[in-house]
């Protein structure tokens, strides 16, 4: 099971490349250092089950998680390539991918954000960041979040799934999200969608979640 990971939210430009390039370090180069210890001992044996923790992020870009979220495209590209030689060789692969997770995880990621520093991006982008995407994320979280061992729960099925899934969602109130990606391949009906509920539609997002 791999389930090594950190986060990483706010605007593009406060971020350093060394800080992009250590989550990219833990979360998709962590993977495949894994994955390249345990794969040929289970290609001998002919047998074996990979499990990793990937995230919805991995399915569909956030605003604000630009990073998180290409590290979390990477664990699903790389993964989605590897299943099918992987099962010439008797070996399963499962994504486990959870949305928001009640942890202090993300307590700690949102802390750095309230106290970060701004001044590098300009203020209209940096207002958005805190003013609307901070205090709405607390509200999906506070509704849609899940907790630890509601993961480990979902984790546990798929490991002693006598044909364990390639994709597992944890939580169905993301269903409709990557059914409209699904539904649209040019982008933009999910564009338009999230463009609508970040910018025009606020505070009906807010108070649906609530």
């Amino acid at each position: 099971v791999s389930n090594a990971g950190v986060g990483m939210a706010g605007p593009l430009e406060c971020q350093s490349l060394a800080a992009m390039q250590s989550l990219m370090d833990t979360n998709f180069f962590g993977l495949v250092r894994l994955v390249k210890e345990v794969l040929p001992d289970m290609k001998r044996r002919r047998g074996g089950h990979i499990v990793v923790i990937s995230s919805i992020m991995g399915l569909q870009g956030i605003v604000f998680n630009d990073i998180y979220s290409a590290s979390k495209f990477a664990v699903e590209g790389f993964c989605e390539s590897l299943v099918v030689q992987a099962l010439r060789f008797n070996v399963a692969i499962s994504l486990v991918e959870p949305g928001p997770v009640m942890t202090e995880f993300e307590t700690k990621l949102y802390e750095e954000a309230e106290r970060a520093d701004y001044s590098r991006t300009d203020p209209e982008t940096a207002e958005i960041f805190t003013k609307f995407y901070l205090r709405n994320s607390r509200d999906v979280f506070t509704s849609l979040g899940q907790t630890p061992e509601d993961i480990a729960e979902h984790t546990l099925r798929v490991i002693e799934a006598a044909r364990p899934p390639f994709r597992h969602q944890t939580n169905v109130a993301y269903t409709p999200m990557a059914a409209l990606k699904h539904a649209d391949p040019s982008g933009a009906l999910i564009t338009d969608a999230f463009y609508k509920l970040v910018f025009k539609y606020d505070a009906v997002l807010r108070f649906g979640l609530r």
